[in-house]
């Protein structure tokens, strides 16, 4: 009985002793998972203000403002807000219109045309301007011995096609012409510099020029009458104007039978027979690739040279040739 008391003892003693040894055994805790962390959030796109002062709705110009549209669009997407004014073809009109931008401190402006470009000069040297569509810089600011940057806060795109080459359009067309009157609007500084270009050309050429100046659309239709019944052809620049009253000069010129060669498409759609064009969206593209580097830092306007168009395209009103029966020469192509 003893024995089996001592046996049973003995075991209790070897599960307590076991038990104590399990229970100092202790359970890992369970790794803790580390906290999330969040990445910063993006800087937001910065954004941009452009005022465009556009001088008159006309196709040449349209085209140009929708080109600096696209570009900068495509250049800075959903970064760019517009404000998209037109002057009518009012020089008072643009300076309103600029001052408004200068008023809501915008970023950036366009100038499209010399008037507009003009008055944007007049009210700001501090916000940065691009000009498109005017045809020589050192012209319409007063710069003399221009040299192609304008150095202040002022740059831009010209519309300039090679005057000597549309002087010889001239002769081209017209071999056995001798006299070529040259109509533009004297309150356009740039339409009298492609004039005295183009009639230093002529005069190269053997043909005997005269100018003929309106200084508005009050005395454009007398003007113009004048010029067609004392000349063979007529030359007519790249002149606002011209091209917002190409049907008046249309009017007087071809019932009587007086060809225009024109220094632009737009006015040549209009009224003239012949012109070596350039593409104005083009042109306005060229303009809002600057304004894209301007506003971004890339760039400072102040050291950017005037751009000019890539190309130059010989090109024929279809219409008005028929009408005259002139044959088209080699190398040109219909306006569209």
């Amino acid at each position: 009985m003893k024995k089996k008391l001592l046996a049973f003892a003995l075991a209790g003693m070897m599960v307590l002793s076991l038990a104590a040894c399990g229970g100092a055994k202790e359970t890992p805790a369970p790794a803790e998972t580390p906290a999330k962390t969040e990445e910063p959030a993006a800087p937001a796109a910065e954004t941009y203000k452009v005022g465009i002062c556009q001088l008159a709705p006309h196709p040449a110009l349209d085209a140009a403002t929708q080109g600096f549209i696209d570009a900068l669009n495509e250049a800075l997407p959903g970064q760019v807000e517009f404000d998209n004014r037109n002057a009518a073809g009012e020089s008072a009109t643009c300076a309103t219109i600029v001052n408004g931008f200068v008023s809501a401190d915008v970023d950036l402006i366009m100038a499209n045309a010399t008037p507009a470009l003009q008055a944007a000069v007049a009210a700001t040297s501090d916000i940065p301007v691009l000009g498109t569509s005017v045809t020589e810089y050192g012209v319409a600011l007063g710069i003399k011995e221009f040299n192609g940057t304008v150095g202040t806060n002022v740059s831009g795109t010209s519309d300039l096609a090679p005057l000597d080459q549309q002087a010889a359009m001239v002769k081209e067309w017209f071999p056995e012409a001798k006299t070529v009157g040259l109509l533009y609007c004297s309150a356009e500084a740039n339409s009298q510099y492609q004039v005295d270009t183009v009639q230093a050309e002529l005069e190269k050429l053997g043909l005997t020029c005269t100018q003929y100046p309106f200084s508005d659309t009050n005395d454009m239709a007398s003007v113009a009458q004048s010029a067609v019944d004392n000349s063979d052809v007529l030359y007519v620049p790249t002149d606002n104007t011209c091209a917002n009253n190409a049907g008046i000069i249309d009017n007087i010129a071809r019932p009587s039978g007086v060809p225009i060669i024109a220094g632009e498409e737009g006015i040549c759609g209009g009224c003239g027979v012949a012109t070596l064009s350039i593409s104005y969206y083009d042109l306005g593209v060229a303009t809002g690739k600057m304004a894209a580097k301007i506003l971004t830092g890339e760039a400072d306007v102040a050291s950017m040279p005037i751009e000019y168009a890539p190309q130059f395209t010989k090109k024929y009103n279809e219409t008005i040739c028929t009408d005259l029966g002139l044959t088209v020469p080699e190398g040109y192509e219909a306006i569209g």
